[in-house]
């Protein structure tokens, strides 16, 4: 399975999470943003839009795109988040973390 990518800008882009992050599919978000990380990509936007599972090893490979770019003042950021999604990042405390917005344009101006 491989992930939806747009291109915002040169250091942003906005990545479709789609129906689930999780252990069969998280390998798969990790080659993603990579190859963009090495391309110079520092801001991800993830949009949860459509997604109805989020478990601890999606997390788990989400928390460690955020170690890679943190250090380089990269953000990641969570938007329209789905009601299954908002349990996860409330019981985990995730949105201490990572900001969240209503919408993928929302955030795009955020970020801007």
């Amino acid at each position: 399975m491989s992930f939806d990518v747009d291109t915002h800008t040169d250091t942003t882009v906005v990545v479709d999470i789609g129906e689930a992050l999780d252990f069969r599919n998280a390998d798969d978000f990790k080659s993603t943003f990579q190859s963009h990380v090495d391309n110079g990509v520092r801001n991800f936007i993830l949009d949860f839009s459509d997604t109805g599972i989020l478990d601890s090893t999606g997390l788990g490979s989400i928390f460690s795109l955020y170690r890679q770019i943190s250090p380089e003042d990269g953000q990641v950021v969570f938007a329209d988040v789905s009601r299954p999604v908002q349990v996860v990042v409330q019981l985990t405390r995730t949105y201490k973390v990572f900001r969240q917005f209503p919408s993928v344009d929302a955030a795009r101006k955020a970020l801007s």
